[in-house]
């Protein structure tokens, strides 16, 4: 049984098991292959863009470095949980230390509430190159969107700060299972030993803010965004910033959908397959799909994917 039978609290509790998926180990061997495919390809998708942005001078500017910053950003997402969640799939014990198991609730959550604010921050670059294209130069110098980059990372780690430490004082004293890939609010405060209604009230709160804030400037600024995009002629200049836009809202409503329902609406915390599902969403398909999102529908980072292919191709075979 995967029951700690000491009843003492957190000080005396040493790990948590975390129980996955509830299937088969033959189901288990399918999902580790499949899920390792995901994350090869989340892994080569994003570090290509990275690299384009790197090498290809023309792809030096504050829209293309905030990308680039943004793939960096989805790697570190995707590894603060797939690979504990492959090694689990293999894994006959899947138990995960208690400071591991805080930690990991700390990293996976600072990482999303940076990914809020780095959708924030590209929808603040789209609105002064649209709304401002003459000042734009003078706003979003590289020095300017370097110290907007580091807020974003800082005021993501920083926002978690609590959470975590309120975490990290729920008592655990009965059973140690972990109805999760991964140690996530829900299905951690759901095995707690006593009721906790304000950790959990100060935790929905801290993400409540965060996500509604956000969004609310993301929506404002896609909208005067879009109604400036309405008035230019129609053409090669419309239908570029109508494509950029179209690209980064559809990032926005898939990670915002996802995580508003996990951790603001109340009954989440009841339906672990729910919330596994709703996790799997926004912490694995959206790092996946970035890089197809922003690179299929930018002609000026499909010609830098080329010529690092080219490239590639000329070291590796001399054609």
């Amino acid at each position: 049984m995967h029951v700690l039978h000491n009843k003492s609290v957190t000080a005396n509790f040493h790990e948590f098991i975390l129980l996955g998926f509830l299937c088969s180990q033959e189901i288990e061997i399918l999902l580790f292959v499949f899920f390792s495919i995901i994350y090869i390809l989340t892994l080569l998708g994003n570090s290509a863009i990275i690299c384009a942005v790197w090498w290809d001078q023309q792809l030096h500017t504050p829209m293309y470095i905030l990308l680039a910053n943004f793939s960096f950003l989805e790697i570190c997402y995707i590894n603060s949980n797939v690979p504990s969640m492959l090694f689990n799939f293999l894994s006959k014990t899947k138990t995960i230390s208690y400071h591991g198991c805080i930690l990991q609730f700390y990293i996976f959550l600072s990482l999303c509430a940076t990914e809020l604010f780095f959708l924030a921050l590209m929808a603040f670059d789209r609105y002064v190159a649209i709304c401002r294209p003459l000042h734009y130069p003078t706003i979003m110098t590289r020095k300017v969107c370097g110290t907007l980059v580091s807020a974003s990372w800082v005021g993501g780690f920083l926002w978690l700060v609590t959470p975590a430490a309120l975490i990290s004082q729920v008592p655990f004293c009965g059973s140690n299972v972990i109805d999760h890939y991964l140690c996530d609010l829900g299905a951690m405060l759901a095995i707690s030993c006593v009721p906790v209604p304000k950790t959990a009230l100060t935790c929905s709160t801290f993400s409540a803010v965060i996500t509604f804030i956000t969004l609310f400037y993301i929506l404002v600024s896609y909208t005067l965004v879009l109604r400036a995009v309405i008035q230019v002629p129609k053409g090669p200049s419309r239908r570029k910033a109508f494509s950029t836009c179209t690209s980064h809202l559809i990032v926005v409503f898939l990670f915002y959908g996802s995580v508003t329902v996990m951790y603001v609406s109340p009954g989440v915390a009841s339906q672990p397959g729910l919330q596994k599902f709703l996790t799997k969403l926004y912490s694995i398909a959206t790092p996946l799909l970035n890089p197809l999102i922003y690179s299929l529908r930018n002609k000026e980072m499909k010609v830098a994917l080329k010529k690092i292919i080219v490239g590639l191709r000329v070291q590796v075979w001399g054609v």
